[in-house]
């Protein structure tokens, strides 16, 4: 069985993990210019890091406290 943890995340398993939705997702990941995207035709998927996610979770989580978001 391979347990590898996979580098990158696509954007409905990280709004998962992050506990908002997708569209929430969207708007923070365009304002602060993480992940990115690929396209295959005419679909389009946005992928995150780990270490994306994270700097989404701590700079929401401050912005939620000072009222910006």
């Amino acid at each position: 069985m391979d347990n590898q943890v996979p580098k990158y995340v696509t954007q409905e398993r990280a709004a998962l993990l992050l506990g908002i939705p997708e569209e929430e997702l969207r708007w923070i990941s365009s304002e602060l210019e993480l992940g990115h995207t690929e396209r295959v035709g005419d679909q389009k998927e946005t992928y995150f890091t780990y270490e994306e996610l994270r700097q989404i979770c701590l700079l929401s989580r401050h912005q939620l406290i000072r009222g910006k978001f």
